[in-house]
């Protein structure tokens, strides 16, 4: 504690979690932010970070241990928190050499390494597309004999679709094998099951699902980075088989992978073949991609401000209670622009909830108390977004640097 504050100190390798940072401050905490000299710059909400610290990369060996355990001699923090998904395994190692509660590195694995959350999600119970690791070429050679093209070759701690190859034959999957070189163990070997993609949102705490919103893409995420296209996303009607199966399947993902305290974002499939939900992946963190906004939209929940408020009742031995829920629906169009800011100002319909300012960004969110107008109106935008603003950019193997 510094005085009576709790103190948080936050990881950021990218700018993101803004909401997180003031929230915090709000709720009585000492805010530590240690992130890239590279990003300085950019508009970090300076009034709610009490201490700033730079670094040129947060995830060099020793040096991230080195500066933070040099932060803890004046300063008893109380809660690692890692702002962006990559540094998820930075926070768990800082939190292990430190002895402070919260995820671990084993437990960690399970919410950035594709292979550990597959394996872990099987041992306990959840149904998962077949995969194998490219360790033994003797288990590749039999899983391409029994498990029938096409296979997706995943970077295991990559974030989103990014890395990813579709593989349509084994001559393909040993091409970038031997593309990969000395880096092919740290990929995975997976069955491409061809369905529709959901993702579920969610609070955690005490090992218990609080709050949890199920949400179907417009198309899968995978197709969208590849082939470029308008990124859709919905929240599904909460009265719904599809609603009620995903947030069964949520709650045994919590469960399987250890979850004790934290925000989630999980995606799954279900299969056009069988019909059955194939869990895909999950993390440690807000989703991305503006997804963030449909909680809030339809459900009154910043999931990022609930995280910092979740994070500062751990640190003050507190119950976190969940605020007062509204019940409508909400959906979210984002794409590539050919303009430096488009101009969104013909899309007016009342339902407009948020625009996204971004450069070479467009993007809207639609709130309304009917999940169908919701779809329509995505329909009708995706449409009109393609048309105004949509441009295409090659696929990222992995995140700018």
């Amino acid at each position: 504690m510094h005085g009576s504050q709790p103190i948080i100190l936050c990881l950021a390798s990218y700018f993101k979690g803004s909401l997180f940072l003031e929230e915090a401050k709000r709720q009585g905490a000492y805010v530590i932010l240690v992130t890239r000299e590279k990003i300085k710059d950019e508009a970090w909400p300076l009034d709610s970070i009490d201490e700033r610290f730079l670094m040129p990369s947060l995830h060099t060996q020793p040096d991230i241990t080195n500066a933070v355990s040099y932060l803890m001699r004046e300063r008893e923090i109380d809660r690692i928190v890692p702002l962006d998904d990559y540094d998820v395994p930075t926070a768990a190692a800082l939190r292990e050499h430190l002895r402070l509660s919260g995820m671990g590195e084993t437990t960690t694995r399970y919410f950035r390494d594709k292979l550990a959350m597959r394996q872990q999600a099987q041992r306990g119970g959840v149904r998962v597309p077949a995969f194998t690791p490219p360790f033994s070429y003797g288990r590749l050679h039999t899983f391409m004999e029994t498990v029938p093209a096409p296979w997706a070759l995943k970077p295991r701690a990559e974030a989103g679709a990014m890395g990813i190859k579709k593989c349509t034959n084994s001559g393909e999957v040993w091409h970038w094998l031997n593309e990969l070189g000395d880096e092919q163990s740290h990929f995975v070997l997976e069955q491409f099951v061809p369905g529709d993609v959901y993702h579920v949102d969610s609070i955690v705490w005490g090992g218990e699902v609080l709050f949890a919103v199920a949400q179907k893409y417009g198309w899968p995420p995978i197709n969208v980075a590849h082939d470029g296209g308008v990124f859709i996303s919905r929240v599904l009607d909460r009265d719904s088989a599809e609603s009620h199966a995903l947030l069964q399947h949520n709650q045994e993902v919590t469960a399987a992978l250890g979850m004790i305290n934290g925000v989630m974002h999980t995606e799954f499939i279900r299969s056009h073949d069988d019909g059955a939900y194939y869990f895909l992946e999950t993390a440690a963190r807000v989703g991305g991609a503006g997804v963030d906004k449909l909680p809030e939209g339809a459900a009154g929940v910043n999931l990022w401000r609930e995280w910092a408020r979740l994070e500062v009742a751990l640190a003050k031995g507190e119950q976190y209670v969940l605020p007062p829920l509204k019940d409508e629906y909400a959906g979210i169009l984002v794409c590539l622009a050919r303009q430096e800011y488009p101009d969104l100002s013909a899309y007016n319909d009342p339902e407009v909830w948020w625009r996204m300012d971004k450069k070479h960004h467009a993007g809207l969110v639609v709130v309304s108390a009917d999940a169908n107008r919701v779809a329509a109106l995505l329909d009708h935008y995706a449409q009109r977004f393609a048309h105004d603003f949509l441009a295409v950019a090659p696929p990222l193997d992995r995140a700018p640097q």
